[in-house]
């Protein structure tokens, strides 16, 4: 292939040695770059070829009014955006096949939310002091690459030369490398949770043995995050959502809630879905030590060294039934909720260490006092989430909704 373009941006004011070091880097290593400035106070100690002036014209603002106000965060915030607008214009225009961010504080709180707006499998590496922090705020949907510095990025050294010469490698070789992947078939999402796994593995084989790819996303948050942002720009045909248990984590105050969006993006685009309630008997937390004192008298189970998992009460349940019944409720396409009457987890079952009928019981109370609309058809399965004639009908009424 061609050269190929790597955008380089940074906030030239502070790091301008830097960027000229990574620009040199970025040519030696096979790539052509495109400087731009996303800086906001001094001025800038390398030439772009892109201004601030642009990038803050592309946020709607200019840098004058920005260094006015005095006010650091939303002017980082405001360049941020601004950068994400140009990038997505350069991507489009096919004038740009990679970006390197590297910076501090400021420099990664712009990376973040210029990167952030780059689509899904494009190659996209940030250098950053704060990569903990930017993980948690890319968490959810973005595949940036992260790198840590090991020493500040401040002036160039022995230290500092090798991780921006390995940053510059690794975005030139990224972008030299990335091959479009055919959508040969139509693409299914699915939900799992290690205690749905058995479950959810049946079914998601069901419906590709059935002709349909299927992307499985880890109920961690995250995971719920990055599924319900994906499901319009990856095109996907349906849902099967059988692991819900983000909503309880949202509801009760766990550790791995999704958000409010979670169970509202396949409605809102009218896509085909099946819902179970996988995971709604427990809440997450991490190590016991980390788990809030008005929860010291509930029921546990020690999932990892990590995870401890708490057994959600009858009121509870209710008030996620609820939750669960408001936003399919929304749905503006076929929408079939099953509930597995004999668990919703590995741990549900009888005999199993949340198994709780009265709790369960208070959750399809929930469910029934708040599913309303025809595109919700509720079911109860004689069977826990995990047995096989539950995947097999869960898959069945997905592919039957899918016209397969």
């Amino acid at each position: 292939m061609t050269r190929p373009r790597i955008a380089l941006v940074g906030t030239l004011d502070t790091k301008g040695d830097e960027y000229g070091y990574l620009r040199e880097c970025v040519e030696r290593a096979g790539g052509s770059a495109l400087l731009i400035d996303a800086g906001v106070r001094g001025m800038p100690t390398a030439v772009p070829d892109i201004t601030r002036d642009e990038i803050a014209e592309a946020a709607g603002t200019c840098i004058r009014d920005l260094q006015a106000a005095g006010d650091r965060a939303a002017a980082l915030e405001a360049m941020g955006r601004g950068a994400g607008t140009v990038l997505t214009d350069l991507v489009g225009r096919a004038e740009c096949d990679g970006v390197l961010c590297a910076g501090g504080s400021g420099g990664t709180a712009v990376a973040v939310a210029a990167l952030r707006a780059l689509p899904f499998g494009f190659p996209k590496l940030i250098v950053s002091t704060q990569a903990p922090s930017a993980a948690g705020l890319l968490a959810g949907g973005s595949d940036v690459l992260l790198m840590s510095p090991v020493s500040d990025i401040a002036g160039l050294n022995r230290v500092t030369r090798t991780v921006l010469c390995n940053a510059a490698a690794a975005i030139v070789g990224t972008a030299r490398s990335t091959v479009p992947v055919a959508a040969e078939r139509e693409l299914v999402f699915a939900t799992m949770l290690g205690l749905t796994t058995a479950g959810v593995t049946m079914a998601a084989r069901r419906v590709q043995e059935s002709g349909y790819e299927v992307v499985t996303f880890h109920a961690t948050g995250e995971g719920g995050r990055a599924m319900e942002g994906m499901l319009g720009p990856m095109a996907t045909s349906g849902m099967l959502d059988l692991t819900t248990v983000e909503i309880a984590d949202e509801i009760v105050g766990g550790a791995k809630s999704a958000g409010a969006g979670r169970l509202r993006g396949a409605g809102g685009l009218g896509l085909p879905q099946v819902v179970s309630t996988g995971g709604t008997d427990m809440v997450r937390f991490g190590p016991k030590a980390s788990i809030p004192s008005r929860f010291t008298d509930r029921v546990f189970h020690s999932h990892s060294d990590i995870v401890t998992l708490m057994r959600t009460t009858p009121e509870e349940c209710y008030r996620i039934g609820v939750t669960i019944g408001e936003r399919l409720s929304e749905s503006t396409g076929p929408t079939a909720l099953m509930v597995p009457a004999r668990g919703s987890s590995e741990l549900a079952v009888q005999g199993g260490a949340f198994h709780d009928p009265e709790a369960d019981t208070a959750l399809m109370e929930g469910i029934d006092d708040s599913t309303s609309g025809p595109a919700v058809d509720v079911t109860v399965l004689d069977t826990h989430i995990n047995d096989p004639d539950f995947a097999s009908e869960a898959a069945d009424r997905l592919l039957t909704m899918l016209g397969g």
